[in-house]
């Protein structure tokens, strides 16, 4: 893949996400030296511990040739529980933002945090318009914006006919 470092992160954890907690729904990078990730301060959360373990590990990582300057970690809120009709929680995290042409869209679920993910996210990409988006359907599939737009290689989606 042409690639002369891998940063891995043995910790992280996602409720309710059917993708064994991809990345793109823990730690993501804003520029080449700025991490956005999901940060639990609740120690009664089910996440904490695990979540507190990736901070630790971001927290390891140094730039390269760059004498051993850390990343610039910037923690996304926690987003309340969300449950669906049958109380099982699902993956809300706000590390599931998309960049595009000069704007970045972030998740929202209808809760308290997502005023302030929003200013986090103004924050990080000062030159993009941020926009919130509704993401509650999406996690009610065990996904959210990011996964839903992923690359599809050429050839692979079947095509629609043509209905009259």
């Amino acid at each position: 893949m042409g690639l002369s470092r891998v940063l891995w992160l043995h910790h992280g954890y996602l409720a309710g996400d059917d993708t064994d907690s991809h990345i793109d729904t823990l730690a993501r990078f804003c520029n080449p030296d700025t991490i956005a990730y999901v940060c639990c301060d609740d120690p009664h959360d089910e996440h904490y511990e695990a979540l507190q373990k990736m901070e630790a590990e971001l927290q390891s990582f140094r730039l390269p040739g760059a004498g051993g300057r850390p990343y610039q970690l910037v923690p996304l809120p926690w987003p309340d529980a969300c449950f669906d009709d049958a109380g099982q929680r699902l993956p809300a995290t706000y590390a599931n933002f998309l960049m595009i042409n000069g704007a970045v869209l972030v998740p929202t679920y209808g809760v308290r945090q997502d005023a302030e993910a929003l200013r986090v996210f103004t924050g990080i990409f000062p030159d993009h318009v941020v926009i919130g988006i509704n993401c509650r359907p999406l996690i009610l599939q065990h996904g959210s914006l990011h996964c839903v737009t992923m690359q599809y290689p050429t050839d692979v989606v079947n095509t629609v006919p043509n209905f009259q």
